[in-house]
């Protein structure tokens, strides 16, 4: 079904939603963007995904032409105008367009783009049996080279590392740091229970502090699960008891097997099961 989306200022047919092949975020990556879900009509964390939209805009001195309020207002506008209760959306913005060139400064007009539609990013069954995973050779891209808390529109660091998993079998990928410390999935971020306590790398590991992932680590403060971040290897995942990932579009799912170890008792465990269901009972509300 054809969808309306909407571009700077206004909705618009799909046919009509178009950029200038000269735009920067194609050529050359250069924009940012959010994935956002809807639950029941209403978007969960609204703010704090616009909060980090325009933070990463000005981390790359890209300057968004909307409000805080008007981008807010463009999403729910575009939900309603799909009739999406349930549903996806991702927020982008670009450079815009310019001549064939780094410069930014030869860019004008950077374009608002806002696409709602629905996603089922894993089959049911990967949630009721959770995932095989593999870790990639390709590594987190340096934080010194690109800080991992802009999320830009360059993924191909992601896409390599995803391609590795695909190869494998597998439909996600685990990603190590520069040191060989574990950072990040290639979409989500990582969750391991060991003797009942909960663990998450810190952002200094290279990762995007996720939304969910925020919510996931207060619901289990709120459930009385001692949860912290803390530096995390190869190791501490295959001997961990339980595995899990979280995401904006994967939620939270379980992990049963990483580079052919099994994990745990190779079934989603008890806090696993715990924290996800707390979290869609979270979205509910």
């Amino acid at each position: 079904m054809p969808r309306t989306i909407f571009m700077n200022d206004s909705l618009v047919p799909e046919h009509e939603a178009k950029v200038s092949v000269f735009d920067h975020g194609l050529l050359y990556g250069d924009g940012v963007f959010e994935g956002l879900r809807s639950y029941s009509g209403k978007v969960f964390r609204l703010e704090a995904h616009i909060d980090r939209l325009y933070d990463s805009a000005r981390a790359i001195c890209l300057a968004i032409p909307l409000s805080k309020q008007a981008m807010a207002k463009a999403v729910n506008d575009t939900l309603a105008a799909n009739q999406l209760a349930d549903g996806y959306v991702r927020l982008v913005v670009t450079r815009g367009a310019g001549g064939l060139g780094l410069d930014p400064n030869k860019t004008s007009h950077p374009q608002v783009i806002v696409i709602a539609d629905t996603i089922s990013l894993y089959p049911r069954e990967f949630y009721e049996q959770g995932l095989r995973i593999v870790t990639a050779a390709t590594q987190r891209t340096h934080s010194a080279a690109l800080s991992p808390r802009i999320k830009s529109l360059n993924y191909l660091n992601n896409i390599m590392a995803k391609l590795e998993g695909l190869q494998a079998g597998c439909v996600e990928a685990l990603m190590l740091n520069h040191k060989g410390e574990v950072a990040e999935c290639t979409g989500d971020n990582v969750f391991v229970v060991r003797s009942g306590r909960l663990l998450t790398p810190p952002p200094d590991a290279g990762i995007l502090e996720g939304i969910t992932r925020n919510a996931v680590m207060e619901l289990a403060g709120a459930a009385g699960i001692d949860c912290r971040e803390q530096t995390l290897v190869r190791h501490d995942l295959y001997t961990a008891d339980e595995c899990f990932l979280t995401g904006t579009a994967a939620e939270v799912i379980p992990v049963v097997e990483i580079d052919g170890r099994k994990i745990g008792l190779g079934v989603p465990g008890p806090i696993t099961q715990r924290l996800k269901d707390d979290f869609h009972a979270l979205v509910r509300r």
